[in-house]
């Protein structure tokens, strides 16, 4: 699989590859191709030198023994960051370390799938740094990411979206979807906006009042 490094730094979101269950080549290859920085969690660099992938930073606590000279010179120019606080998850260590160097946005692949203690943390925790830097999380069957104010966008009639609280949130107010909110509550494992969708062509807007609430446009293959 081919490297990245065709557009400027910054201009374009980075990439996070964590070590959850791997996405298709295809969504891969896509976010690789408009990538300009890449960091890889712990125990995935294998994984992602197995795919030929040219990556900027590799994180992790590094709890197994690693022959970091090699991959060092596979990767040459490589920054390997040691990250053994256990305060954090390693997603959260990336999406910080990320903030620290000024990244306004970045994708994330790899976080879904496998074990879902992980997976239920990685997606939840995109909405504690909403405020810092834009987060889009990716898989082949769904897009998600943190509402941050009033959220725009055109969608095809039919368009799966779902609105997931972390927690409870409050005023939530949508238009454009079969299914509108007008001033109403989520509460995660009570009530949830699961499965909705684009009622028509055209622009769908949610916003809340209070909370942290996940938009997710979902699809099946």
């Amino acid at each position: 699989m081919s490297s990245h490094h065709i557009v400027k730094e910054k201009q374009e979101p980075a990439l996070i590859i964590a070590n959850g269950e791997a996405c298709s080549p295809e969504l891969l290859g896509q976010l690789l191709e408009w990538s300009p920085y890449i960091v890889v969690l712990d125990h995935a660099i294998y994984r992602v030198l197995d795919l030929g992938i040219k990556i900027d930073a590799w994180l992790g606590d590094f709890d197994i023994d690693h022959n970091f000279d090699a991959i060092r010179a596979i990767q040459e120019p490589l920054e390997i960051v040691n990250t053994p606080d256990q305060e954090h998850h390693d997603l959260e260590k990336a999406i910080i370390f990320l903030i620290e160097r000024g990244f306004p946005a970045a994708n994330i692949v790899w976080a879904t799938g496998r074990r879902a203690d992980h997976a239920i943390t990685n997606i939840t925790n995109l909405v504690k740094y909403k405020n810092d830097i834009k987060l889009v999380m990716l898989d082949d069957y769904s897009k998600i990411f943190p509402l941050t104010g009033t959220f725009e966008k055109w969608y095809v009639a039919g368009t799966p979206v779902s609105l997931i609280p972390v927690g409870k949130v409050n005023g939530i107010k949508t238009s454009g979807l079969k299914y509108n909110l007008d001033d109403e509550t989520l509460v995660m494992g009570y009530r949830t906006g699961s499965s909705n969708e684009a009622e028509s062509d055209g622009m769908v807007r949610i916003s809340a009042s209070e909370g942290d609430l996940l938009i997710m446009e979902c699809w099946d293959l």
